[in-house]
């Protein structure tokens, strides 16, 4: 459901649930082997990532459906010291504002073990629009489309989220939920949140303007 051009959220009912262990996630052999190639072209990537590329066509990005019970591998599978999801959609006029941000957080802290995994909210008619904004944004990493019931993807991220998008969610190298939010997040926001989680000093207000205004310049 689609509030407005400025806002946006899944579908859902009111819950209580709590929170879902990750043992409710049990791999199965299709998905794994995906991974396992989907690991193996992010390797070969690795050393991309650091950098947008030139140009990047649509048609060649790894853009995979992702369910309820496959997303806690999907963020296990990630590798990262800290996984941060974003759920987004390409209608999503605060997701697509962001959504900048996120990918420089992306490259700026690959480094340091942050990775970022991107979740299309996107209907099915919508996927190719979300495609084409992922390919114009540099993103050269595998990323994900939601598959299945609103209701149990939301659960299976946290029961606390409304469905309100943009979601976004840090999970640490243990997959224990660490931070989220809805909505749209500034730079400092997303940086000052990932980086306790990397076991980094928080960045102050000084350097987290300068940072911003020389990614402007």
């Amino acid at each position: 459901m689609q509030d407005g051009p400025a806002a946006g959220s899944l579908h859902r009912l009111p819950s209580y649930h709590p929170a879902v262990p990750t043992a409710r996630f049990l791999p199965r052999l299709a998905l794994v082997a995906f991974l396992a190639f989907t690991l193996g072209a992010c390797a070969r990537k690795e050393s991309a990532i650091a950098q947008a590329p030139d140009s990047l066509r649509a048609e060649d990005l790894v853009f995979t459906s992702v369910t309820p019970d496959s997303l806690a591998l999907v963020v296990a599978a990630a590798g990262g010291k800290v996984t941060l999801v974003n759920v987004w959609a390409s209608w999503c006029e605060p997701c697509r504002q962001e959504f900048p941000e996120l990918v420089r957080l992306a490259r700026t802290y690959e480094d340091e073990g942050l990775k970022v995994v991107f979740v299309s909210a996107d209907f099915t008619e919508d996927l190719p629009n979300a495609r084409k904004f992922l390919a114009a944004q540099g993103v050269d990493w595998p990323t994900w489309y939601k598959k299945g019931s609103d209701q149990a993807f939301i659960d299976a991220l946290s029961p606390r989220w409304t469905g309100a998008l943009p979601g976004t969610f840090i999970y640490d190298a243990q997959g224990k939920l660490r931070d989220s939010w809805e909505g749209k997040a500034t730079y400092a926001k997303m940086e000052n949140s990932v980086r306790p989680v990397l076991s980094l000093p928080p960045v102050t207000q000084v350097e987290t303007d300068t940072t911003s205004k020389e990614s402007r310049s």
